[in-house]
């Protein structure tokens, strides 16, 4: 039974829809390779739960109580892929760019690899452009 599925949305569910950010070692490794497709400058970092709890408060702070959907969730063996949005609202400077108030969307994707009950690692994409747009515009 592949059972990486159920924990990758467990941990959408409750952590990294900003719910409860302190539950991130229930779903976590104790080092977790995140890397960071990002086409200009591909980065690979190695995150405790501990500190993606902190990320995530961070996007609280930036973004407010944001609403989290998973659009898809997709598993095979030790991999899950997930694409969702996440609407939230500019309350603090994002990008170098000060706090407008106005609603933001977030767009992004990511395959988790699951090892031993936990995310090991995972490659995350984030549709930047779209978000710089959206600060452009001061929406």
């Amino acid at each position: 039974m592949n059972d990486a599925k159920p924990i990758v949305a467990a941990f959408l569910d409750e952590v990294r829809s900003g719910a409860h950010p302190d539950r991130a070692a229930r779903f976590m490794a104790p080092r977790v390779l995140a890397h960071q497709v990002v086409s200009e400058d591909e980065v690979t970092v190695e995150r405790t739960p501990e500190q993606y709890a902190g990320h995530v408060r961070d996007m609280l702070e930036a973004y407010g109580p944001f609403a989290f959907r998973v659009d898809e969730l997709i598993a095979e063996g030790d991999r899950v892929y997930a694409r969702w949005t996440q609407h939230g609202r500019h309350l603090a400077e994002v990008d170098g760019v000060p706090a407008t108030g106005e609603p933001l969307t977030e767009v992004a994707s990511a395959v988790y690899r699951v090892e031993d009950g936990l995310i090991a690692e995972y490659w995350i994409q984030i549709d930047r452009h779209g978000l710089a747009e959206q600060l452009r515009r001061g929406r």
